[in-house]
């Protein structure tokens, strides 16, 4: 058991170092590599199975709303880059340049897409012409590159993986529609199958994308206390519109511009769920995302029959819709139920020569570690209530942390020894002063998450100044 025990020792313990542990849990639960290029990540076949499968529900939730896929190219040049002056400015510290095609210098500058506003502005305004062209609604899955000073994976990287959706609309009605449709359709899809709860709201001028004249955001919060960013959609109004020329003929013969909307989430939803879920022994997967929902690890498997029997169980399972897979690599059982913790598979099935004779097998849960004794025969059945119970009962707990760790701050001292001592989410009142946004930072590090479309009535003066205040704002430290 000495090899077993190194196994888990190797990740250091979440209280003692969270940011450690993190990247432990990483590299450990091979999802992720290294590159050689600094700053950008290899995603191993564990870590990219989570994305297919967070990809492929996000797709189809996508497609039910009426949304249809589209791929743009990778370069932008820069003359369309700079059509939005606002946009321009948020990124140009982000933006990676293109100087040489082939051996020959670019006689202009190509950026490489940091994000695809500019490209779909330039494809609709050929593509637009009369009311009968709206709605627009289409969403690309691409990569896209930011230059980051600081990376970690799956949470920022020079180059990471996304959808971004883009529609045009006739009315500014419309695409206010859309825009919260679509958050909506993250947070719902967050809770159901990843098991993280959200907070929905708008962000604040300060806080919202380069060129948007409304950006909301589901803001979650992980083990550490800190906030993570876990999908965002941006209301654009008329201002790219009028920047390219996007116009179009209404019912009335009349000429408008269109609305527009943006929308993306990224693969830091695999970080959020590594930091949501994960414990001391590695991973811990809701079963929804599960690449692998089941891991049966025969026991004494040279035993005859011992392997022919689990194999058979799998293929019972498969038959009943699970994803599963039989470890029968010659590493001993030991080690084979610690790489199962590590890698978060949700439910463990162990079956020797006596279990088998006695028509059962040892069923242990990922989450709880719980192990109960199930006839061989109601495995398919039984497995499926486990699974079910593991995806309501894990959001549960990440909501009851959450709680845990939402604070209310009334005035600035209060406000300021929070977040100084107790990691979370902070309730204040906001004025709507970018001044005081601005000293929260610089005093605390903490920034506004959102001002949650719920919105409570704390107390009628800012947290900060003291003057009247018009909002409630969830504050946090965040990745």
């Amino acid at each position: 058991m000495a090899e077993d025990k190194k196994l888990v020792e190797a990740i250091t313990s979440m209280d003692v170092d969270f940011a450690q542990w993190y990247t432990d849990v990483c590299k450990k639960a091979e999802l992720m590599s290294y590159s050689s290029v600094k700053g950008c990540m290899i995603f191993k076949p564990a870590g990219y199975a989570i994305w297919e499968n967070i990809k492929n529900e996000l797709d189809r939730r996508f497609k039910e709303t009426g949304v249809e896929n589209v791929y743009m190219p990778m370069f932008i040049p820069e003359s369309l880059l700079e059509r939005e002056k606002d946009h321009v400015e948020g990124f140009a510290p982000e933006v990676a340049w293109v100087t040489y095609g082939g051996l020959n210098p670019l006689q202009e500058r190509m950026c490489v897409r940091p994000t695809s506003e500019t490209l779909f502005c330039d494809f609709y305004k050929d593509e637009i012409q009369s009311y009968r062209d709206l709605p627009k609604v289409y969403n690309q899955w691409c990569s896209v590159v930011r230059w980051e000073k600081e990376t970690r994976p799956f949470l920022r990287s020079r180059e990471f993986l996304w959808q971004e959706g883009h529609t045009a609309h006739a009315t500014a009605e419309e695409a206010e529609a859309r825009t919260q449709q679509m958050l909506n359709v993250y947070a719902s899809f967050c809770e159901e199958v990843l098991a993280i709860p959200v907070i929905k709201g708008r962000k604040t001028d300060k806080e919202k994308f380069a060129g948007a004249e409304a950006t909301y955001t589901i803001e979650a919060l992980m083990h550490d206390g800190k906030a993570l960013q876990s999908g965002t959609s941006h209301n654009f109004g008329d201002g790219f519109a009028k920047a390219f020329g996007i116009q179009y003929t209404d019912k009335d013969n009349k000429l408008k511009y269109v609305h527009q909307t943006s929308w993306g989430a990224t693969t830091r939803l695999i970080g959020a769920v590594i930091m949501t879920h994960g414990d001391n022994s590695g991973l811990v997967l809701p079963p929804r995302v599960a690449p692998v929902q089941v891991d049966i690890i025969p026991i004494m498997q040279k035993k005859e029959g011992v392997l022919d029997k689990a194999f058979e169980v799998m293929d019972t399972l498969k038959a009943a819709g699970l994803r599963v897979k039989v470890d029968d690599s010659d590493k001993n059982p030991g080690w084979k139920f610690s790489e199962q913790e590590m890698r978060g598979i949700p439910v463990r099935v162990e079956m020797g020569p006596r279990d088998i004779e006695a028509g059962q097998a040892i069923v242990v849960r990922r989450d709880t570690r719980e192990k109960i004794t199930v006839n061989i025969s109601e495995l398919a059945d039984k497995i499926k209530e486990i699974l079910d119970a593991m995806q309501v009962e894990m959001l549960e707990r990440a909501r009851k942390h959450r709680d845990e760790h939402t604070y209310v701050a009334t005035n600035y001292d209060e406000f300021k020894d929070i977040v100084a001592n107790k990691p979370g989410f902070v309730k204040a009142m906001w004025c709507g002063d970018q001044a005081c946004e601005d000293k929260i930072k610089e005093d605390t590090t903490a920034t506004s998450r959102c001002m949650p479309f719920a919105q409570e009535h704390l107390s009628d003066v800012c947290v900060c100044c003291g003057k009247p205040a018009k909002k409630m704002v969830y504050w946090g430290k965040a990745y």
